[in-house]
């Protein structure tokens, strides 16, 4: 997978903006709040639909304008492709490739592999499970589109048996009858979707253990623990179980909506145990996975995008991710830093073409 070409028109803070990139390595250099993670940024938006960091659409229209377009020309597989995603306000958000409009967003996912590593990345160790479960099921759903839509019509059901809950509760009734068909539901679809990350974690474990151990030089020790609920359990006994808990409180507390991630460096939390340089190794860690994970599963070598993660790592981790990049594993690479000297400093150590794009 290689982008060529990217154009940006009310996007954020660009109104008419056109980027070429003929490297393997491209750096976007720069000072504070010139756009440099807002082109990166826009790739995201052409691979998911959406903004890695603003989830709010209107939001990444420029200020002043009405509507924004992103165009991206990709070469995949040796053929060319288009990819167009269109936003105006108060009209539906639309994903063209090579023409064709989408009729669900959804079915878009996978078609341009990314990986992205930036900082807001540390929200996956500070924030609360379901950022740690969108990471999960963004990994696979990336190589499998039938999970993706498990995972969607699973949040439809709960949401459905959450309201009939409520409904129960304000009306003071209640259909065991009809609970007992969205338990179902639940049960089928969580189970498949429970199997399914139970088996990525398997494969992924591995892979995390050994870029972890490349980037800290093998100096500490990590882990990653899958923890579910649905591990004790098969679901639709959780379901049943704990059926007054859930009328009492109004949703539903058991299920694969529960599940999360234990990250652990020496046997401790890494939220509170971790420096600011541990922490960042091992979303770097987390992320490097991720792309060799997909890149194994794919027939396409995904596009890595690095934000500014150069920051608040010692030069020695610097050397270590080099090392990695510079094992030709990787396909085409974006880099954003503010220190275009650093950046250069760091890309001249591995032996690939690069080309700076200065803001």
């Amino acid at each position: 997978m290689h982008l060529k070409h990217l154009s940006l028109l009310n996007y954020k803070n660009f109104e008419s903006s056109e980027f070429t990139f003929d490297s393997k390595i491209n750096c976007i250099v720069g000072a504070n709040g010139k756009g440099k993670t807002n082109i990166l940024d826009a790739i995201y938006h052409l691979a998911f639909g959406k903004s890695y960091f603003n989830p709010i659409t209107t939001q990444n229209i420029r200020h002043g304008a009405e509507f924004f377009v992103i165009e991206g020309q990709f070469l995949k597989k040796g053929k060319e492709e288009q990819i167009v995603c269109s936003f105006k306000k108060g009209v539906k958000k639309v994903i063209k490739r090579n023409g064709k409009i989408y009729e669900r967003i959804s079915e878009h996912i996978g078609e341009v592999p990314l990986v992205i590593v930036s900082p807001s990345d540390r929200d996956l160790i500070l924030e609360g499970s379901e950022t740690r479960r969108k990471f999960m099921d963004g990994v696979i759903s990336q190589s499998d589109k039938a999970y993706l839509q498990d995972v969607l019509d699973y949040h439809k059901i709960l949401s459905q048996r959450n309201a009939l809950l409520k409904y129960f509760a304000a009306n003071h009734t209640f259909d065991r009858g009809t609970l007992e068909v969205y338990n179902q539901q639940m049960h089928n679809l969580g189970s498949r979707i429970h199997l399914r990350r139970e088996q990525f974690m398997e494969a992924f474990q591995p892979i995390f253990q050994e870029q972890y151990q490349a980037i800290s030089g093998g100096d500490e020790t990590v882990s990653l623990h899958y923890d579910s609920q649905l591990s004790e359990m098969p679901l639709l006994d959780l379901l049943q179980k704990f059926e007054e808990k859930d009328r009492v409180f109004q949703y539903s507390t058991q299920g694969i909506h529960k599940d999360d991630l234990s990250m652990q460096i020496g046997g401790h939390p890494i939220k509170k145990f971790g420096s600011q340089g541990q922490q960042k190794s091992f979303l770097i860690a987390l992320k490097f996975a991720q792309f060799q994970f997909m890149k194994a599963k794919l027939t396409e070598t995904p596009l890595l995008l690095l934000d500014d993660i150069f920051d608040k790592l010692d030069a020695r981790r610097v050397a270590h991710i080099v090392s990695l990049v510079n094992q030709d594993l990787f396909g085409q690479i974006f880099i954003s830093d503010t220190h275009a000297d650093r950046t250069e400093e760091i890309v001249k150590e591995i032996h690939q073409s690069y080309a700076f794009i200065k803001l």
